[in-house]
């Protein structure tokens, strides 16, 4: 699978070998890691990917990608499925960024560049959840065309959905 590319990064589709080496903390020869990278949450999505992978098998498109800058290639965070969509098209999304990346609108961009990259693939909503405190997060999805979907007592719940079986990639459509 090539590359997701936008205006100021890279998200690359992980692999086995890739998830691998983030679990472990040892990046391969070659490979630019941000400082910092990986997250606790970076390698939690890593162990599920693999999960997964040994479960049912790739899940690509449906799975995590490795957030980097184009200008250095550094991987600096990730975003990503937590699985294939549901049986109405349903997808849930996670992302994180290294503490060094964050501020600077690339996990905003990185969801703008996954959004559209879902509707093409026939998702017809995609969900997240951030922490009642973690604004940041909050930000994240609203400023991608998220909207927010209902809360519990742990956090609130944003998503998007289209109608129609045309894919568009705006999406604030």
């Amino acid at each position: 699978m090539d590359d997701l590319v936008t205006a100021r990064l890279v998200l690359h589709p992980m692999t086995v070998s890739e998830a691998e080496q983030v679990v472990a903390g040892e990046s391969a020869s070659g490979a630019r890691w941000g400082p910092g990278y990986p997250t606790d949450g970076d390698v939690s999505a890593a162990r599920r990917f693999l999960g997964t992978c040994a479960t049912t098998g790739d899940p690509q498109p449906f799975g995590n990608y490795e957030v980097r800058r184009r200008e250095d290639g550094a991987a600096i965070g990730g975003v990503g499925f937590h699985g294939a969509p549901d049986e109405e098209g349903g997808v849930t999304i996670g992302y994180g960024l290294i503490p060094s990346a964050r501020g600077n609108g690339y996990a905003s961009e990185a969801l703008r560049g996954l959004l559209p990259f879902a509707r093409a693939r026939g998702v017809t909503r995609v969900k997240g959840d951030a922490d009642h405190d973690n604004i940041a997060s909050q930000h994240v999805m609203t400023a991608a065309g998220m909207r927010p979907a209902g809360q519990d007592e742990r956090v609130r719940y944003f998503e998007i959905a289209w109608t129609g079986t045309t894919a568009n990639p705006d999406p604030h459509s």
